[in-house]
């Protein structure tokens, strides 16, 4: 979840290539400024279909008395590179107007037609963002002329979101443009990893620490309720040997019941793990829980794989259990 909200905004956004300042290789994680002509040249440069102008910026707003650290973008509307799903409301119009987080408007009470205090201006909420928000910052959006106003840098562009011609290789557009001076030409998708890779380094590490942990903890618990199961049998399955079931009968029988056991565990976690998820969304919507199916295979795929292992050594004891112990008690 933390990692698919720090490349919500370049995950949405129109392009295939970032140009940024030079040395710039992060959307989130540095602040960029381009010579003036860039979106000229760039825009006359053979195999570009597109190119968008932002300016982006971090900004702390105060919102009653509580410092909150947002993202701000300035765009053109009519260009892109703006909110990509608005909940309500509509795109601002003038340069005293934004496009603020759904959610954070949420936390500070915030509705259509309130003022929000930016830099020292007021601007009029006229529209509420869906799916830009994470539990670092949040994105507001204004014109581009508005943040180049705030930013008190007329004519400004810190990015360039890049479409290449039909036909025109990605990877190729960008050595081009890498020509071009002062410029910075980045992939995309290799912009977004080194944003993860720069936000998320402080943090990956204690919450991998403690998965680790807990799926360590839960791996040998399915183990060792998958060996007592078996060995808590021990009689039953001596009678099964004293009536003539060959080892084989012993070992399918043995590992069918630790696949159901498995099976049923994992089924009910997996609900339990969705089930905590919308709750802990619809509590604190700031905490994306991102449950993907390759996670859930994962996981259930671990769980079959300890109890069956389990489940194998007390089933080598019991293929060499003499008949004759099941009746001794």
């Amino acid at each position: 979840g933390m990692y698919t909200q720090i490349g919500a905004y370049l995950n949405h956004s129109p392009g295939r290539l970032i140009v940024a300042q030079k040395g710039v290789r992060n959307l989130l994680g540095a602040t960029s400024l381009l010579p003036p002509d860039t979106a000229e040249r760039v825009r006359a440069y053979p195999g570009v279909a597109r190119e968008i102008p932002i300016v982006s910026q971090f900004v702390i707003l105060d919102l009653h008395g509580r410092k909150q650290p947002t993202y701000m973008i300035g765009y053109d509307p009519a260009q892109g590179g703006g909110p990509w799903r608005l909940a309500a409301g509509r795109a601002p119009l003038t340069d005293s107007e934004v496009v603020f987080d759904r959610v954070l408007a949420q936390r500070h009470n915030i509705s259509l037609g309130a003022s929000v205090p930016i830099m020292g201006r007021d601007f009029r909420v006229t529209g509420l963002s869906d799916g830009t928000t994470s539990w670092m910052t949040s994105f507001f959006f204004v014109r581009k002329s508005a943040a180049e106003a705030l930013l008190r840098a007329p004519g400004a562009t810190s990015f360039l979101l890049v479409t290449p011609r039909d036909g025109v290789a990605t990877a190729e557009l960008r050595d081009r443009l890498n020509a071009l001076p002062g410029v910075e030409a980045t992939l995309k998708a290799d912009m977004m990893a080194n944003d993860v890779t720069l936000l998320a380094r402080f943090f990956s590490m204690p919450l991998q620490l403690m998965v680790a942990i807990a799926f360590l903890v839960g791996a040998l618990v399915v183990g060792l309720v998958s060996y007592t199961a078996t060995i808590e049998r021990r009689k039953e399955y001596g009678v099964l040997k004293a009536i003539g079931a060959p080892n084989r009968r012993l070992y399918v029988v043995v590992l069918t019941q630790a696949l159901i056991t498995a099976l049923a565990g994992a089924t009910m976690g997996i609900a339990l793990a969705f089930a905590v998820a919308q709750v802990i969304m619809a509590l604190r919507p700031q905490f994306l829980v991102a449950l993907t199916p390759l996670i859930v295979a994962q996981s259930a795929s671990a769980t079959l794989l300890m109890a069956l292992l389990a489940a194998l050594f007390p089933a080598r004891l019991l293929a060499r259990l003499a008949p004759a112990e099941a009746f001794r008690r």
